[in-house]
């Protein structure tokens, strides 16, 4: 039997993000260490640029350990890696995908189970992509990588009509030449950089434009069933990724595909999504909360839960009506449908003597 990270007698995510493989690193990112940084240091996410103090800041410690920790329990919930596993981790040169091999590949270095980690970028030929950039910064830091080079940038401005965003056809393509690589090469797990707010925000948009009640798993079966895609950033906070990206200088490469375009949908969620978190701080994590606990028998999915055999299951208790009075109109009626025409009635007061909150009208699961 593989031993894996959901196993709670090989892996402690606690123990797994001490961010250290010593003893006297542990103890610097384990123990609270008086904050000796200026006050202004660090704003709230909002603030424009975050003054570089360094990855050996107290603050930079703790973003980091609480990063790792994050990630350590999505891949536990979710059994997203295994002994054996070779990950493949796309990487674009944005934020997400660089802070996500920044934590797989420490993670993997202390992981109680074996697994291997490879970079795989795709070179679009997008006109002015500095394509040197991602090759050396994984060249430097030792990383085993390669380049697909794929010129879908002219495919996209082809088939895309003039003023249509871009965003969906280029991502299929990246896609579809992504996981027929990681089959090549034997990946057994394609690991995507979408974090929390990606999640959320698909789901809006598919509540907003699709008519669905759908997001970004955090494991999933691709449709051929040929690839496992998983998402560890899932309970990863996206201000939180780009403070971290900020502290480790990332050679960050923007798209300039589709990032000029104007009023793409998912831009408008997302600063629906900001705008929220800046108000009402716990919303976002409440509503990420609620996708992990559905219940489908209160929506209204015909094939997610079987309406028409529900049946009354009633036993032979009695409860009758607290309140004051019943009013009975056309008692006749009443009689031949064989209802009662004097029902009986509990004082309300008995229900509220011994200072208990009367039930109205209970929800019965």
């Amino acid at each position: 039997m593989h031993t894996n990270f959901s196993e709670p007698q090989t892996f402690d995510p606690t123990a797994f993000n001490t961010g250290a493989t010593s003893s006297a690193q542990a103890n610097v990112l384990n123990k609270d260490v008086p904050d000796t940084t200026d006050d202004t240091f660090e704003t709230e996410a909002s603030e424009d640029v975050i003054e570089h103090k360094g990855t050996k800041s107290t603050r930079f410690k703790k973003l980091q350990k609480k990063l790792r920790k994050q990630v350590s329990h999505a891949i536990r919930d979710f059994n997203m890696i295994e002994d054996g596993d070779v990950v493949m981790v796309c990487v674009s040169g944005g934020k997400d995908s660089y802070t996500l091999l920044d934590i797989l590949l420490f993670l993997k270095r202390i992981a109680p189970i074996n697994f291997d980690v490879v970079a795989v970028n795709l070179d679009q030929k997008q006109p002015g992509y500095p394509e040197e950039v991602l090759p050396n910064y994984l060249q430097q830091q030792g990383i085993p990588h390669y380049i697909l080079e794929k010129d879908t940038y002219s495919v996209v401005k082809s088939v895309v009509p003039e003023g249509k965003t871009y965003c969906s056809a280029c991502s299929r393509l990246r896609r579809g030449s992504l996981y027929g690589f990681a089959k090549q090469i034997g990946a057994t797990k394609i690991a995507l950089g979408h974090h929390r707010d990606d999640i959320l925000a698909t789901f809006f948009l598919n509540l907003f434009h699709g008519g669905s009640l759908k997001a970004m798993p955090p494991k999933l079966l691709s449709d051929d069933k040929q690839n496992v895609l998983i998402r560890p950033l899932a309970y990863v906070e996206e201000k939180d990724i780009i403070k971290y990206a900020r502290y480790k200088e990332f050679p960050i490469i923007p798209c300039n595909l589709c990032g000029s375009q104007e009023n793409l949908q998912r831009a408008m969620i997302n600063d629906m999504l900001r705008q929220w978190d800046d108000a009402h701080p716990q919303r976002l994590a409440s509503i990420f909360k609620a996708m992990q606990n559905v219940a489908p028998s209160q929506l209204a999915d015909r094939e997610l839960f079987d309406f028409e055999s529900l049946t009354l299951q009633r036993d032979d208790s009695k409860r009758d009506f607290e309140g004051h009075n019943i009013q009975v109109g056309v008692a006749n009626e009443l009689a031949e449908i064989g209802l009662p025409t004097q029902p009986d009635i509990k004082p309300f007061e008995s229900a509220t003597a011994a200072k208990k909150i009367p039930t109205i009208n209970p929800i019965i699961d």
